[in-house]
């Protein structure tokens, strides 16, 4: 199908926006949908042609100038389409020779991809490179939403040139990234390969390295953690034919003879009230989703982890059912439209009564927090109805936004708490309860509250307990808690390091690099060894300062307060003394960074004890002859023990370090791409294996 030349070339991000902003834009809702090739776009008639046509996120990336790996420093590059720097990225190359040909027929060219710091680099750079310079003459249409409303609102109100501050902002980040990943990697991966002849990679960065460092500072307090033993006293009344549970007044207890005396003195007495203090207080509504505390909230409720969290609400947002979610403000403005949301919500059964309550009430305002973002407001539903069934995790997630944003419209909520203090023999005891007397917003967030009803008969000054019951609990004072990753991400909001988009990101590439493992974050000895040698070779990577110092200057480029250049001008003095001291002792970096390699890939073999001699490991092994994998043990090279047992040849293999619960023998983990992981107990003789 030909189409005259002369129509507006809208960019979009993703597919998904693409078809939402044609729909939207097209004056019937029924956009034509074409191809160009294996490319898809899509022809909306308005008072002109609209050509919408999306990209798959970034086309381009940044590069190194002329070819070798080899070396570093590197501080030459370039910005170069990705299918020339990545591997499995081939489509991306039709991709930009289909928008560069869409290009050749439009006069009028708008940056529809998502309005924060990616999106605008995102369009800038197709622009730039696929539609030949185009970036200076271009437009920007800035929304929240993908709803119709927002977007039709956008392309009307569509700004006359491109947001470069956010778009210089971008390209400085990106470029600041590269330069410290790519020479602060190559310079361990090399030391390693020169040391020990073999390649394996390792890498840190700008913001990598402190968010390793905070972990490797925990660790090290657990490790060094000395527990002190401890005693409570709990013990067990009786009153007005209850029988409650109460705790000592004075906590812990650091002598065993005390604790032993209050529990033989206690046990079997009669106690009397002593005092009853009745506080009633109200509890403020939470304030509105920021994508820290959405992630913070998904991880608590459902173990999502902030990256898994970050794709869902992603998915949400190209369905229209949620506003953009990289977004750091915990505003609601007027302007979205509160009714409108709720009325729209009022048509979805499960959010039916709730939000019909908050439609009666004279005035809504939101309860708000400090935080602002100025291109985006807090997260919100858009009341839209989804137009698919969507799966368990949308839907939870969904449900915990929708349910945030009914409950900021809320009421405080009235609460009472009781303490009672009971005297036996001299010594006191506390009774607590609680109750909620208001619900409130309770009642519209209410499977995200933790219920801690706690109902106690009416007592009152000289009444008697009967002591049923006294404890002495032996205990140990705690390590500091591991950081589990919606911690480790709200430790780095704290500290200003990386961003609301990548944090989530910088998380997942530690766990993929093999420096952390575990829900509640283990440090592995490879990732220490990492942390180690930086810090004694080159500890300015670490800082916490300078990169929070670089932050803060790529904020200044978005205001249009700084300039870019002279960022990356600092950045590569910065790298350049760290460089050097790396390169002098390139030698003892690359042994320990080889003997921690080493002793990791050993470690991940490990699968537990052998079964038959007692004293030997199991370890996955591979047989040299077939190359095929095996769990053998290793008292078989001390000829001790013959044990061996079959492996799926099949996806990656790694222990689990848990057993079998039916026979108690250790287990691996399988995963084979396209199928769920499972666990593999490979004892022939396992009861489970009759199942």
């Amino acid at each position: 199908m030909s189409i005259k030349k002369g129509y507006t070339l809208v960019i979009t991000e993703k597919p998904t926006a693409a078809l939402r902003v044609a729909r939207a834009l097209d004056v019937n809702g029924k956009p034509k949908k074409l191809k160009l090739g294996s490319i898809p776009y899509f022809l909306s008639r308005n008072t002109k042609d609209i050509i919408v046509v999306s990209a798959l996120g970034h086309l381009y990336t940044v590069t190194q100038e002329g070819k070798g790996r080899n070396f570093y420093p590197v501080f030459d590059y370039k910005w170069a389409p990705r299918h020339l720097v990545e591997r499995n990225a081939g489509k991306i190359k039709d991709w930009i020779e289909a928008i560069s040909k869409l290009s050749e027929g439009a006069d009028e060219f708008i940056n529809s991809c998502d309005y924060d710091v990616e999106g605008s680099l995102i369009g800038y750079t197709i622009l730039k490179y696929a539609c030949g310079g185009k970036e200076k003459h271009a437009k920007r249409m800035k929304f929240s939403t993908l709803t119709k409303r927002d977007l039709i609102e956008a392309y009307n109100n569509v700004s006359s040139t491109l947001d470069f501050p956010l778009v210089y902002a971008g390209k400085t980040r990106h470029e600041v990234d590269w330069l410290y990943g790519i020479n602060l990697s190559r310079a361990l991966t090399l030391s390693a390969k020169r040391w020990s002849g073999k390649y394996s990679t390792l890498s840190t960065g700008r913001v990598q390295g402190p968010t390793l460092k905070f972990l490797y500072n925990r660790e090290k307090e657990i490790l060094s953690f000395v527990p002190t033993p401890y005693w409570e006293i709990k013990a067990r009344i009786e009153v007005k034919g209850e029988t409650l549970d109460v705790e000592f007044e004075g906590g812990k207890i650091y002598k065993k003879s005390e604790a032993d005396r209050i529990v033989d003195v206690c046990r079997g007495k009669t106690g009397e009230v002593v005092d009853v203090k009745v506080k009633r207080f109200h509890v403020a509504p939470p304030i509105p989703f920021d994508l820290g505390l959405l992630q913070t909230e998904a991880y608590r409720h459902f173990r999502y982890t902030p990256r898994r969290t970050l794709n869902i609400a992603e998915r949400l947002y190209l369905e229209a059912l949620i506003s953009y979610p990289r977004t750091s403000s915990q505003k609601l403005p007027p302007s979205i439209n509160y009714t409108e949301i709720l009325k729209g919500l009022s048509e979805i059964p499960a959010y039916r009564k709730l939000a019909e309550s908050l439609l009666s009430k004279d005035n809504l305002k939101p309860k708000e927090g400090k935080r602002e973002d100025p291109a985006h407001p807090a997260i919100y539903p858009t009341g839209n109805k989804p137009e698919r069934e969507l799966s368990d995790q949308e839907r939870r997630v969904y449900d915990l936004i929708v349910r945030r944003f009914m409950a900021v419209f809320g009421e405080p909520a009235v609460k009472e708490s009781v303490k009672v203090t009971i005297d036996v023999k001299g010594y006191r005891f506390l009774l607590r309860g609680k109750r909620v007397l208001k619900e409130g917003w309770i009642r519209l967030y209410g499977p995200y509250v933790k219920d801690e009803a706690v109902i106690l008969p009416p007592l009152s000054n000289g009444e008697t307990v009967v002591v049923k019951e006294v404890l002495r609990e032996d205990k140990f004072t705690h390590p500091p808690p591991r950081y589990n990753p919606a911690s480790l991400l709200k430790k780095m909001e704290e500290e200003r390091i990386g961003t609301k988009a990548t944090r989530a990101d910088i998380i997942q590439t530690l766990y993929d690099r093999g420096y952390i493992t575990g829900e509640r974050i283990v440090v592995t000895e490879i990732g220490f060894d990492v942390i180690e040698v930086l810090e004694k070779n080159c500890p300015r990577v670490l800082s916490v300062d300078l990169t929070r110092e670089l932050e803060e200057k790529m904020e200044k480029i978005a205001r249009g307060e700084e300039e870019d250049v002279n960022v990356i001008i600092e950045a590569v003095e910065h790298l350049k003394p760290i460089l050097e001291e790396f390169k002098s002792k390139e030698r003892l970096i690359g042994e320990a960074l080889s003997n921690a390699i080493k002793a990791t890939r050993m470690k991940n073999r490990i699968v537990g004890s052998c079964p038959t001699c007692g004293s030997g490991k199991l370890m996955i092994l591979y047989s040299r002859k077939t190359g095929k994998r095996f769990i053998g043990c290793t008292n078989y090279f001390k000829g001790l023990c013959k044990t061996s047992f079959p492996l799926p040849q099949k996806g990656t293999v790694k222990p689990t370090g848990e057993s079998c619960k039916h026979c108690g023998w250790p287990t691996v983990s399988v995963r084979i791409k396209g199928k769920r992981p499972w666990n593999l107990c490979f004892n022939p003789n396992c009861p489970s294996k009759g199942d």
